[in-house]
């Protein structure tokens, strides 16, 4: 091992392989015997071992290795070569559902509700937990549980939630306007702490940490430096060009009108056709630089950097260098949803300490009572999962895991046909099921492969959803004494691996409390969106994706320890000492693609959006998921569960 590496800790026993033939294998099953370990690899139920439990499982989570080798088989057109036929085990149901994420779960319980709980419902999921993007990592390496989110954050949207999505909210008992008193928003500013900017050796020409200049980063109690102490901070520090600096300045301080003579409409029509890039230097004269500075802004609203996004979207997210263009507040043609601000959206939000995997639980609790022993929307923070109970065949509802599909078809004509047949591998095994009905909770661009009786233009349609890819890391640290020390809460790194790096929300519900002394461990979450400047939006999301096939758990974990040591060493923060556990949520496929001005002639001008095409009926069959309604967002998810249930109700 290069001494380099052993500087970082590459060479520290923490956990970095959870994985045994494909089975998952849990904390107690890691210190079993070999028969233990054996039979867990062997088993056609996993489940049902007693060591079983992904929430605690490291390494390479989200969708790891394992996940992509059936679902590539289909679409090389390999699978059926060599697949054989599918054994029927005897099972039939009312509805299946493939596709455990919150669309899926949110689908089960609309249809059950509408159907009466004798129904009989199947839901198939090709992960080892349910609740899809939104996954829950546990963390018990330093004596008490410490939560990370894995993929979904928070009841959050930029438009207010639905009737349909908020009912079902109240219904599973959250108490949203409660979540001001489970977070403590003064914990981090009440200790000096502030957001900060890492700028990059490789990227800027120097490894340098500062404070955030811009006052739209601060909370107010926290404001001890002057805005002109910041900006004076920043400039003498900050590794950019004079120019640069200058340009910065000027597009967060002066209003100023670089599109003078026109209205407000026809500004937003040039600024729905332009890259906020190039606003930047084409429109506003800014340095390069500059959006060097600001490229990664955009990523975790849409997997895309500034060269990709529009400047009617940067004006919407109140990105600097628009103030002076007196643009009407209501928003112009095609601008992104993300980007139109609603203040009664702003308001409603909620976010648990594992993100939207609460909610994924609280439905299964609300299917399956045994499996996710919780009394309410607090209790469910703790609950441990019973996932033995899942798949139980007196149960009406059964979720079984570990369960890929790969065909789904009508038996017989589809607009004739009183069943639908699906089928898929579990365990190396082929077998099917029938139903009366079936929704594809399940990615898009996947369904044309496994319905392949689905009209041709539906298909293109579906296709057309290419997923933005992006990881959700979460790195359990010893203590946060380094990050008090350097007075920062949260690192924006516009040319790192991981573009963002912050100390985890402090919130505290039920029995479970946040992290409040610096001498205390705590989780970091860190953001990586695999971006290529210069191609078209969905071309950056497939040329993301491969990259993330690409790289191995090794490369994350040596990028994650020295992106750490690099940003916070001069606290005192030693990678290979404080780092207890590395949790690596990998989505090649992640979010649901949002439609872009830029790219998508029908989002700017008018026309039919291709989601609307793709989510048509047919027969038996519906299509539910956030690709349905190409917002990345549960509500949508939620929202889509619901009219597909709808649909398929309607027929009967």
């Amino acid at each position: 091992m290069a001494s380099s590496d052993r500087d970082l800790g590459m060479h520290r026993p923490i956990r970095r392989r959870d994985f045994l033939n494909g089975a998952a294998i849990a904390t107690g099953a890691l210190f079993a015997g070999a028969s233990l370990r054996r039979a867990l690899a062997e088993s056609l139920e996993p489940e049902s071992m007693p060591d079983y439990y992904p929430p605690v499982l490291t390494g390479m989570r989200g969708d790891h290795d394992d996940i992509y080798a059936t679902p590539h088989a289909i679409r090389d057109h390999r699978f059926w070569q060599t697949a054989g036929t599918p054994t029927d085990i005897g099972e039939s149901y009312d509805l299946v559902i493939v596709g455990g994420g919150i669309s899926g779960l949110a689908a089960a319980h609309f249809y059950r509700k509408a159907t009466g709980p004798s129904t009989r419902i199947l839901i198939l999921e090709n992960h080892d937990d349910f609740g899809g993007h939104a996954k829950r990592n546990e963390f018990h390496q330093t004596g008490r549980m410490l939560l990370g989110y894995g993929g979904t954050f928070a009841i959050e949207s930029p438009s207010p939630y639905s009737s349909v999505a908020r009912e079902l909210i109240d219904e599973l008992g959250i108490d949203v306007p409660s979540f001001r008193r489970a977070i403590d928003r003064n914990l981090y500013p009440s200790m000096g702490l502030s957001p900060a900017v890492f700028f990059d050796k490789e990227t800027f020409g120097g490894d340098v940490l500062v404070t955030e200049p811009s006052p739209d980063s601060y909370d107010e109690s926290a404001k001890k430096p002057t805005t002109e102490e910041r900006w004076a901070i920043f400039l003498a520090r900050a590794p950019l060009a004079d120019q640069a600096k200058q340009d910065l300045r000027r597009l967060y301080t002066e209003p100023k009108d670089y599109m003078p003579g026109l209205s407000s409409g026809a500004k937003k029509a040039l600024l729905a056709r332009m890259s906020y890039a190039k606003y930047l230097t084409d429109v506003a004269g800014c340095h390069s630089d500059v959006v060097k500075y600001l490229q990664a802004r955009p990523y975790s609203w849409f997997g895309l950097g500034i060269d990709a996004v529009s400047a009617q979207d940067a004006w919407g997210l109140e990105y600097p260098g628009f103030k002076g263009l007196k643009l009407e507040a209501a928003p112009g043609p095609g601008q992104n949803r993300d980007t139109i601000r609603s203040e009664e959206a702003e308001e409603y939000f909620y976010h648990f300490p594992d993100g939207n995997s609460s909610i994924a639980r609280l439905l299964v609790q609300r299917l399956l009572p045994d499996a996710v022993p919780a009394k309410n929307a607090t209790d469910i923070i703790l609950a441990r999962t019973r996932f033995a109970a899942l798949d139980r065949k007196e149960n009406n509802t059964r979720i079984r895991l570990n369960s890929t599909v790969v065909r789904v078809a009508h038996d017989g004509d589809a607009n004739t046909a009183r069943s639908v047949s699906i089928a898929y591998t579990r365990r190396g095994q082929l077998q099917s099921v029938r139903a009366k009905n079936c929704v594809l909770a399940c990615w898009h661009v996947m369904i044309p492969y496994i319905c392949t009786e689905l009209p041709s233009t539906q298909k293109t349609a579906l296709s057309f959803a290419v997923k933005v890819p992006l990881v959700y890391t979460n790195v359990l640290i010893k203590n946060w004494r380094s990050f008090e020390k350097l007075g920062v809460s949260s690192i924006y790194a516009p040319g790192s691996f991981h573009s963002e790096m912050s100390l985890d929300m402090p919130v505290s519900l039920g029995g479970y409390k946040c992290s409040r002394d610096p001498s205390d461990s705590i989780v970091v979450h860190m953001q990586r969106v695999p971006t290529h400047p210069g191609l078209p939006s969905r071309d950056q999301h497939r040329a993301g994706r491969l990259d993330l096939y690409n790289t191995t758990f090794e490369t994350f974990e040596r990028k994650i320890r020295d992106q750490m040591a690099r940003t916070l060493g001069a606290g005192g923060f030693d990678p290979g000492r404080d780092i207890a556990a590395i949790t690596v949520n990998r989505w090649p496929h992640g979010y649901a693609y949002e439609y872009n001005s830029l790219w998508d002639a029908f989002w700017l001008n008018g026309g039919e959006q291709p989601c609307v095409a793709a989510r048509q009926p047919f027969g038996r069959i519906t299509i539910a998921n956030s690709d349905a309604g190409a917002y990345a967002y549960t509500d949508g998810a939620i929202d889509q569960a619901h009219r597909a249930v709808t649909e398929l109700l309607s027929r009967t």
